[in-house]
């Protein structure tokens, strides 16, 4: 179970997805090679041994990274595992490198560093299923 971030390009002074038009379609983020660079920019230590799904791991937290094997690039899945006070840094500077927004899955709208509660709800939702599983 992850909590899932897509990191897309949509205009600057677009803060919903609903002021979006139903047709819109997002600018690419650039060249495969463009977007692996200014990952491994923005974060050095990711594992890009893969350059179609990379992988950073955090004291309490991985992410996965589903860049895809599209040239150009559309957008990259982040697929959040685990939990941490830390996780939310690491998607806001790969979304600063890739200079796009961050589009939170689980509650269906962008988000920026101080709004991050789709990972509040996602953590509750798993922690009730783990539970409920034991």
């Amino acid at each position: 179970m992850s909590w899932d971030v897509l990191l897309l390009r949509v205009p600057d002074d677009v803060t919903t997805m609903h002021e979006l038009p139903d047709d819109y379609s997002p600018e690419p983020l650039g060249r495969q090679c463009d977007v692996l660079a200014a990952v491994t920019q923005a974060i050095p230590e990711v594992d890009l041994s893969d350059p179609t799904w990379g992988d950073l791991s955090g004291p309490t937290w991985s992410i996965e990274l589903n860049i895809g094997s599209e040239d150009p690039v559309d957008s990259v899945m982040l697929h959040i595992r685990g939990s941490g006070d830390d996780v939310p840094a690491p998607v806001f500077r790969l979304a600063e490198a890739l200079r796009c927004k961050a589009l939170d899955l689980a509650e269906g709208d962008l988000i920026n560093p101080e709004q991050t509660s789709g990972r509040h709800t996602f953590q509750q939702f798993r922690d009730r299923v783990i539970g409920s599983a034991r």
